[in-house]
């Protein structure tokens, strides 16, 4: 259905497939809890991250409902991987995708997020046709619903005590934005 071409450039970044490589420097934060605070899974051993980067190596495309595009965010120069990015097919159908973010907190406030995300927003919408895109964070992650409203996404929900996460309940805002909404240009 969907591969777009790789490296994805911006001004700053390069988005690329991920490879065996980059292990060591997912495991520098994805092994933090400041990182995981507001996921789901807690800080992951090296065993761990070995395991998910070998997953996301495959995952270049669409082809079916579920798959998911997951790529590393690299540095252009100099070249090093600071985050990762993904695109994922929730709803076929519908023509529905998530997107999300995680980076390295030595590379916060600078605005890297929203420009990796914009490319996810671009790739969604004018390379695979999707409707609607959205990204969901903890409520109480402001800088991920900032990159969100940064993007012209607008709140759609509000989900109080909807999961019961790391022994306390959890509380999610939903971001979205329409394929319409793009092309009069929100989130540029």
């Amino acid at each position: 259905m969907y591969a777009p071409q790789f490296p994805i450039e911006t001004e700053r970044l390069r988005l690329r497939p991920f490879t065996r490589g980059d292990v060591d420097a997912v495991f520098t934060y994805r092994q933090r809890t400041d990182v995981t605070q507001y996921l789901s899974d807690g800080p992951m051993s090296h065993q761990s991250v070995t395991e998910v980067v070998q997953l996301r190596v495959g995952q270049q495309a669409f082809l079916a409902e579920g798959d998911k595009i997951f790529l590393a965010a690299e540095l252009r120069s100099p070249q090093r991987v600071i985050g990762e990015v993904s695109l994922i097919l929730r709803d076929a159908p519908s023509r529905q995708a998530e997107i999300g973010y995680v980076f390295h907190p030595d590379f916060h406030g600078r605005g890297y997020a929203t420009e990796a995300a914009r490319v996810l927003l671009q790739m969604g919408f004018e390379g695979a046709g999707m409707h609607r895109i959205y990204a969901r964070c903890a409520a109480a992650n402001e800088a991920s619903w900032k990159v969100m409203e940064r993007l012209g996404m607008r709140r759609e929900a509000h989900f109080r005590e909807h999961s019961f996460v790391k022994g306390a309940w959890d509380e999610e805002f939903v971001y979205a934005l329409l394929e319409g909404e793009w092309r009069d240009g929100a989130g540029r």
